[in-house]
């Protein structure tokens, strides 16, 4: 009963089946408690004492950036949280370990707005020059994918997941299931974009349909995400852009644009779905161009006669 190993089984089941953790969060809590259980010297869960934990970060600090640092340790507490909780252990050795450390911050990369059109505008001139209807199908998927990351702002993860209900073309308006199977919806408020999702759907109505996912291949498989990073890697090349173009970038493109157009940080915060202000605030540190226009236009200074 004290075995490590068997108390991380025991676990990872209930993270499994009573929190209704995704799958993702599963496998980062295996891998992280898996190489913890490896690399300290006691199996017994009653020898794990504050110093031996305090042994395992310094450890950790040596090997791992600061972030992933912060998410094994994340990992680690919540199981001796939940040992605590089950009364397997008395005490909670983390109790008695202050772990703060401050986290360098990196701030996201964003996709120049001319680099995004000239994108786009590579993609459509693909689709009106396909030489089959193989390619001009894929084509016009490509479009929607594309399109819609920069119209939303979300995940790849969570446009790869949409089933095909998620999608209402009808309201123009999208349900996304984010972290932690938290909803949220979201309009298609852009013109391009919802008609791109409708010419797709009218195209891949049967394909959907095979697989249940909105977005799917043309031999009826659900599209992954790396697909969808081979097919931007695709484009960005066609179009001779030299900056590396992830997925992910569109998102942070979506958030910083609406910020320096004045949008209020709570409603991006919504649209990208964050849990706390504070993650949606790092693109607050972004937006140098709003930032420029308000120091040359706003600052008293520029109203001196000297």
């Amino acid at each position: 009963m004290n075995h490590l190993q068997t108390q991380i089984t025991d676990y990872l089941d209930y993270c499994r089946c009573q929190k209704r953790l995704d799958q993702k969060t599963l496998k980062a809590y295996r891998i992280d408690l898996t190489q913890f259980r490896s690399e300290i010297p006691s199996a017994d869960i009653h020898e794990i004492t504050p110093p031996v934990l305090e042994t395992y970060i310094a450890a950790l600090h040596r090997k791992y950036k600061p972030k992933t640092v912060k998410r094994k340790i994340a990992s680690l507490k919540a199981l001796f949280h939940y040992l605590e909780y089950k009364e397997i252990i008395d005490r909670n050795p983390f109790n008695k370990i202050q772990v703060k450390f401050r986290e360098p911050v990196i701030l996201p990369k964003t996709i120049p707005l001319c680099t995004v059109e000239h994108l786009l505008s590579a993609i459509y001139t693909r689709h009106k020059n396909a030489g089959t209807n193989y390619q001009k199908k894929n084509t016009l998927r490509d479009i929607a994918v594309i399109e819609l990351l920069f119209a939303t702002g979300m995940r790849i993860s969570e446009l790869c997941s949409l089933k095909i209900n998620d999608v209402n073309l009808h309201d123009r308006s999208i349900l996304i299931y984010g972290k932690g199977s938290k909803e949220r919806k979201i309009q298609i408020g852009n013109e391009m974009a919802f008609r791109a999702l409708e010419n797709y759907k009218s195209s891949f109505w049967k394909e959907m349909n095979d697989c249940s996912h909105f977005f799917a291949t043309q031999s009826g498989q659900a599209l992954s995400d790396q697909s969808i990073r081979r097919m931007i890697n695709k484009y960005t090349s066609l179009a001779s852009i030299d900056l590396h173009i992830t997925p992910h970038m569109f998102r942070h493109t979506f958030a910083t644009s609406l910020l320096e157009a004045d949008v209020n940080i709570r409603y991006i915060q919504e649209m990208l779905g964050h849990s706390s202000i504070n993650v949606t605030e790092i693109y607050t540190h972004v937006a140098m161009s709003k930032q420029r226009d308000i120091l040359m236009t706003k600052h008293p200074r520029k109203n001196f006669h000297i």
